[in-house]
This record gives structure tokens, C-alpha cells and sequence, in this order.
């Protein structure tokens, strides 16, 4: 990896994070879950456009990596299948502000609404939480520091780090490539 690469890659870093390798426990101290997280959390359906088609199970969907490059453009692969990550502020996500739903540019499945987008400021797609049950987190130890990264829970597709540097009410940063995901807006398909 180029040193440019490392050294943008920590600057994407909380400075809690870069400083003292403090390691993601769960939901922000202090912070605690509330009737109206649980209802963004919950009512996902009420934001998705009528006949949108989208991955109604969370079961693994199984495909061969060939399966995978016939169906992905090179970009969405390598970040989907090879855990790549693409370049701070290149999606037009970053932008996006309109009622809907993002799923997993690999196989549909729901993962946050616009109601649980933020602008984090680091120019990735951010999230203060996700759709319960729809994404499975792993240790990464890429960079040397821990992280904990985030893949669908349907089709293992890598979508990013999930950071303790958010908003309230959960003070969690879920910081996803654009290039994961596929936005639906609620009046009508992507």
C-alpha cells in the first residue's frame, strides 16, 4: 500500500481512534436508545418506493467470485469482493438527501434509510445506525489499528467501518463506500 494510501486512510480515523487505538464496543457511552431510533430503525418499508425490487430475506445468498465479476462492474468488485475502498468525496451518495432507501449495490438488501444519513464531513456515505440485522461486523486489522468493518449480512459484500464518532443518539459513525451501495428513492426506482 502506497504511504499516501495509509496516511489518508488514518486521517479518515476519529483522532480517538489514531491516538490511543481505541477499538469500537458497541453503541457510544452514554448514549442510549430511544423510542424514536427504534422506529427509524424498524419502519425501513415506510421509506421504500412501491414495487421497489429489493432483497426481502437475510439469507446468504452463495455465488462463485467468477459469478461475481460477470455481475459487478470492476469498481463495485473490488470494493464488495476484495474489501477495497474508493476515494473520499468520488460518490454522488455523499450528496444524496432525498427520502429513500440505501441497499447493497451487490444484492439489494436493505441497509439504512435517508432518515438515518448524516453529513460526517469525511466524504464517505454516513449513517448514525443501520437496518437491525442487515449487516455482520468483523475485526479489520489492515492499518494496524483495529477497526470494525461492516459487510451485508446476505451477500458478504464489504461496505465499510463503523466508527464511535457520530451523532446522537447512538454516537456511531457508519461510514459506507458509495460504490456499495444503491439508493432507491421513496417516489420512485434508482
Amino acid at each position: 500500500m502506497k504511504r499516501r494510501n495509509v496516511l489518508g486512510a488514518l486521517a479518515a480515523l476519529p483522532l480517538g481512534v489514531v491516538a490511543f487505538g481505541w477499538t469500537r464496543q458497541g453503541t457510544a457511552a452514554g448514549a442510549k436508545p430511544t423510542a424514536a431510533l427504534a422506529e427509524i430503525q424498524q419502519n425501513w418499508q415506510t421509506l421504500l418506493a412501491k414495487g421497489a425490487d429489493v432483497a426481502q430475506s437475510t439469507a446468504p445468498l452463495q455465488r462463485t467470485e467468477a459469478e461475481w465479476k460477470q455481475s459487478l462492474p470492476e469498481a463495485q468488485f473490488a470494493v464488495l469482493r476484495k474489501e477495497a475502498t474508493e476515494r473520499p468525496f468520488s460518490s454522488a451518495l455523499n450528496g444524496e438527501k432525498r427520502a429513500g432507501v440505501f441497499v447493497c449495490a451487490g444484492c439489494t438488501l436493505p441497509l439504512f434509510t435517508s432518515q438515518m444519513k448524516f453529513e460526517s464531513g469525511t466524504g464517505w456515505p454516513s449513517f448514525f445506525t443501520s437496518i437491525p440485522g442487515h449487516l455482520a461486523t468483523k475485526q479489520d486489522l489492515q492499518l494496524i489499528l483495529p477497526r470494525t468493518e461492516y459487510h451485508c449480512a446476505r451477500c458478504a459484500g464489504h461496505q465499510g467501518h463503523v466508527f464511535d464518532d457520530g451523532p446522537a443518539p447512538t454516537g456511531e459513525r457508519w461510514c459506507n463506500n458509495g460504490l456499495a451501495l444503491k439508493f432507491i428513492p421513496t417516489t420512485g426506482k434508482a
